[in-house]
């Protein structure tokens, strides 16, 4: 179904007028070259173009639209039309030279190195003319039919040039450093020569591959199927040459002596287009974003602004976080006043990618229409609420939520299953993972410390726990409630106030408080921990009573809180829900203190 998706994703760009310059045709694909041989009409060389942008060596080529390259596994595999030097001129150049070279060591040790290095020096030069009768022999057998000048311009150049004025050239010092792709195009001409239409045409007519054909898993149609799919590039944390969803590249993973692609016949036109369409998302800056280790990309099945939304809704970037808080203030608005009727039945797909070798892994994968998704990541967004100080942001992305459960808050340090499982349920309107709440209360545990992310993940994990599981335990509520009498709850509540009391026995600049020494075991086991507690906070209210100031109001909360105690008094252990609603009480409580102008019973503030 996500082949079938990708593939329909192609297709619908293939025949948009406005995209056909971002996505290639059948055969085709777009890729980088970073130098441009100019011939004459005759073949003799002109001019050596450099057509790399940037500065150092972030340099860049211009994206051109190229005959779609072969996978090299090994062997001898050449390009039509571009390439590096050793395929196209048949020369090594010099920092491919300096790759195979090894330096270091001494006496015995060196002599080996420069051994090896001598070795492999050899090896690289006697590829060198089977590669560059490869790349000429590639473009005789395409062309064989086809008398285009760019054809003929090439091979003349290929095969009777003379290098010497490309050589001498001053751009070749620069491509002989840093090396490249390398591709031609005729004097006069402002496309490639591959880009030529006669060039086209004859591409177009040689692209079906000779076989049997079969009936394509995804389509349904009958097909050549392909042995070898594409590489997928873009996906963090993936092998740089890129990586496949579909592979079968051991004998372990094939069945009835069938090779490679044979095993899941995937025809060409459909292989193309999932590949092609992929590509074109991870390449894209507003249909891709980054949850954990999933590189994640979506679209619709017809055009629509949520395509281009959604990134801005789960994960801003830098400095657009005002236009982000604006969509998803209009989101949330829109999932109460009703989703338009012409979006609200359209299909709408989100897919997360991880690295898994030479491999992608499917980290999880959504379907359905843009009315669901809307309404669930608008609740998404609601179970998150909760009281805040004046300078959190006001809606917090994914990342920033799954950091906040994190060591050091180091998105490296996030789990990659809890990330998909995250996002899964916002998708989907299910629990968030367990896994979830356990590390956020382990985090609070570890750095004696909630805020505002972290006290987020709790109260969205409860609510929407108890929601789905239809308790009939009260919901945990964005601001204070004192009338919530959870046993969890009042004891952060009554930690909080302890905390307080503390503070103004002690004023402002305290080292450290009863947080910094007992926040991980109240929670964990409040028997012992509170008995303590209660003992200092005799202490300090009679510090504070000592010092005359006022503290009727601090009493009058405590003696509050504690009638919402059970008759028992306090539990031996919480469990890991109370454990968050211990969190949550705290943190509340904590705001309803800064929120609030603090009287004494002499109505001077605190």
């Amino acid at each position: 179904m996500i082949l079938k998706a990708l593939a329909d994703y192609y297709w619908r760009l293939s025949n948009d007028p406005n995209n056909m310059k971002n996505v290639a045709p059948l055969g085709f694909e777009r890729k980088s070259i970073d130098f441009q041989i100019v011939l004459k009409d005759d073949g003799t060389f002109e001019n050596l173009i450099d057509n790399r942008e940037g500065t150092g060596q972030k340099r860049k080529g211009r994206v051109s639209l190229v005959p779609k390259g072969v996978k090299r596994t090994s062997g001898i595999k050449a390009n039509l039309f571009y390439g590096t030097a050793p395929y196209v001129l048949g020369v090594a150049l010099r920092c491919d030279r300096k790759k195979k070279l090894k330096y270091g060591g001494s006496g015995q040790k060196k002599k080996l190195l420069i051994s090896e290095s001598k070795k492999e020096l050899r090896k690289l030069r006697k590829r060198l003319p089977e590669q560059h009768k490869a790349f000429v022999e590639k473009i005789e057998t395409t062309f064989e039919n086809c008398s285009d000048a760019g054809v003929s311009a090439v091979l003349s150049f290929l095969k009777y040039d003379d290098f010497t004025k490309l050589f001498n050239h001053v751009v070749w010092r620069d491509l002989d450093e840093s090396g490249g792709t390398i591709s031609f195009s005729l004097s006069g001409d402002t496309e490639l020569i591959c880009q030529r239409p006669a060039v086209v045409n004859a591409i177009v007519k040689k692209v079906k591959p000779k076989g049997r054909l079969q009936t394509c898993l995804v389509s349904g149609k009958k097909d050549i199927p392909v042995e070898l799919h594409t590489a997928i590039k873009g996906v963090r944390g993936a092998q740089p040459s890129g990586a496949n969803i579909v592979s079968f590249n051991l004998d372990a993973f094939r069945s009835f002596g069938k090779k490679q692609g044979h095993n899941a016949p995937v025809g060409q036109e459909t292989e193309f287009a999932y590949t092609t369409a992929l590509n074109y998302l991870l390449n894209s800056e507003k249909q891709r974003m980054q949850v954990g280790d999933a590189t994640t990309v979506f679209w619709a099945k017809n055009p629509c602004d949520f395509e281009s939304d959604l990134q801005y809704i789960f994960a801003p970037l830098k400095g657009e976080e005002a236009v982000s808080y604006e969509k998803i203030r209009s989101l949330l608005a829109s999932a109460k006043m009703g989703i338009p009727p012409s979006e609200a039945e359209l299909p709408f797909y989100v897919l997360g990618l991880a690295p898994n070798a030479s491999r992608i892994a499917i980290r999880f994968w959504y379907e359905g229409n843009v009315k669901e998704l809307k309404e669930r990541i608008a609740q998404h967004f609601q179970d998150l609420e909760i009281v805040r100080a004046p300078y959190d942001p006001e809606f917090l992305s994914l990342n920033q939520l799954l950091r906040s459960t994190a060591v050091q808050h180091k998105g490296d340090n996030i789990p990659p299953k809890l990330a998909g499982d995250v996002m899964r349920a916002v998708l989907t309107g299910c629990n968030y993972p367990r896994t979830l709440l356990a590390n956020a209360i382990r985090r609070c545990k570890a750095e004696q410390y909630i805020g505002y992310a972290r006290a987020s993940v709790i109260k969205a994990f409860l609510v929407r726990f108890f929601r789905i599981s239809k308790s009939n335990e009260k919901e945990v509520s964005m601001g204070l409630d004192r009338t919530y009498d959870n046993i969890g709850y009042v004891l952060g509540r009554l930690f909080a106030v302890f905390e307080r009391i503390q503070e103004q026995a002690q004023g402002t600049g305290l080292n450290k408080t009863i947080r910094d020494t007992y926040f991980g075991a109240a929670a964990s086991s409040p028997l012992v921990t509170f008995k303590r507690l209660d003992d200092l906070a005799i202490h300090h209210l009679a510090k504070i009573r000592n010092s005359g100031k006022g503290m009727v109001w601090l009493e009058k909360m405590l003696g509050e809180i504690k009638n919402l105690l059970p008759k028992e008094g306090y539990p031996s252990i919480l469990n890991l829900e109370d454990q968050g609603r211990f969190y949550i009480g705290y943190y509340h409580q904590r705001q309803d203190f800064f929120s609030r102008k603090e009287t004494t019973e002499e109505g001077e503030e605190q």
